[in-house]
């Protein structure tokens, strides 16, 4: 009894689901259907047949991306399989000092008009829309007829079973069979056939990671520049500056070294004060550079070092050693860092747990703090900048961050050096 209820069970569900490929499946064919009946009821009207080809040509351009949405929502929700879309996406439109936008292709008067033309032409140049196309003529003919089997048995079914003769209710029981026999089954074929047709080609993917790398390389240049600027400034205003000023205190030594030797002693003194205040601070510099307890021991111990220099309440929680590439610890670091920061400076917490791993995907440093959250990443923020360095090891960083907190920071690099 329990398998009679569980195959009726998938039954239902295989109906309902090859309904709605079959449905979707023959959208567009039913608008070329649509216009060949007019063509034929138009039939002495010999502008009938081109004229309708203009207005069914651009309903399946219309609809071939709407359709392949749906098919990929359909193959996410029922078999967990997520098709990535592949569009490329429109640069953003730039005003120029002459007052013309541009928008990667010619300038314009405004904006919505340069913002119309940089859609209309992504839209014929992106490969993805020929893709989308191909599949939507694919479709009806693969995944919309095997769909359509239990539909067309059912209806069979309700036509043959309230037939008069023998062979129509024959029929209709053979229609019934095959709909409820086939229906766990005739929307399986969408998978496979979706993610074939669907996913982006191998030269789309190239394209996008080419891209995607020179982003990277774009912003690694960026925040270099910007690090030599930050450690040139800090050596011209600090370390420059009190070496300077010790040697203007030795100039005034030396001459006063005969005509006043306990004045020249006491600024003696002082330069020997001021010599380890620039050393210590020589020294806070390289740290920040290259911390050396990172250098020497590694990430784990390195955060340990960080939680313990940290003003809040910090508990780390971390296996063994791990044995990774000199980038990478010094990004996950300085990640750890910031978060760090982060929590003190924004979100007031008080208490702060971090947890390195390391799983199946590489290297996963979670952040965690009690503060009042609300943090996300916004363009040009500092997480904004994380999640940009992160991505030059392909690493990502997730934000989630409810008002109120708590907040939960989670970095992953993947790495095979563990």
């Amino acid at each position: 009894m329990r398998q009679v209820v569980s195959w009726s069970a998938r039954a239902g569900v295989g109906l309902v689901r090859a309904c709605a490929v079959a449905v979707v499946s023959m959208l567009v064919p039913a608008v070329w259907a649509g216009a060949a009946a007019v063509a034929v009821w138009w039939a002495g009207n010999p502008w009938s047949w081109p004229g309708l080809f203009v207005p069914a040509a651009t309903c399946t351009l219309a609809l071939s991306g709407p359709v392949c949405r749906a098919f990929r929502h359909l193959v996410a929700r029922w078999t967990g399989t997520v098709i990535p879309a592949g569009y490329r996406q429109a640069p953003p439109v730039v005003r120029m000092s002459t007052g013309y936008w541009w928008n990667g292709y010619s300038y314009k008067r405004s904006r919505r008009d340069a913002e119309e033309e940089q859609q209309r032409r992504l839209r014929w140049s992106d490969p993805a829309t020929w893709r989308d196309l191909r599949f939507t003529a694919i479709a009806p003919v693969t995944v919309g007829l095997v769909a359509a089997v239990p539909p067309a048995g059912l209806v069979a079914a309700a036509v043959g079973l309230t037939g008069s003769t023998t062979a129509a209710r024959t029929a209709g029981a053979l229609g019934l069979v095959l709909a409820l026999a086939g229906a766990p089954y005739a929307w399986r074929p969408v998978g496979p056939v979706a993610a074939r047709f669907l996913g982006p080609s191998p030269a789309m993917l190239l394209t996008d990671r080419v891209d995607e790398l020179t982003a990277q390389r774009a912003d690694a240049t960026v925040a270099q520049a910007a690090e030599i600027r930050r450690i040139e400034r800090d050596l011209h205003d600090g370390a420059q500056a009190r070496l300077v000023a010790l040697g203007l205190t030795l100039t005034t030594a030396e001459k006063l070294m005969e005509t006043d030797p306990d004045r020249a002693k006491a600024l003696m003194r002082e330069v020997r004060a001021g010599a380890a205040a620039s050393l210590a601070e020589l020294r806070e510099l390289v740290r920040g550079i290259n911390p050396p307890v990172l250098t020497e021991r590694g990430l784990v111990d390195a955060v340990r070092a960080l939680a313990l220099a940290s003003p809040l309440d910090v508990a780390v929680g971390a296996g063994p050693r791990l044995d990774l590439d000199p980038p990478i610890e010094s990004a996950l670091y300085f990640g750890t860092a910031e978060l760090l920061t982060n929590a003190v400076k924004h979100a007031r917490a008080t208490r702060a747990r971090i947890s390195v791993t390391r799983d199946d995907t590489g290297i996963v440093v979670i952040v965690e703090d009690d503060g009042h959250g609300g943090a996300d990443l916004r363009p040009g923020g500092g997480l904004a900048g994380l999640q940009r360095r992160l991505a030059v090891f392909d690493g990502t960083l997730e934000i989630i961050s409810p008002a109120g907190g708590p907040t939960v920071a989670t970095m992953v690099v993947p790495c095979e050096s563990l």
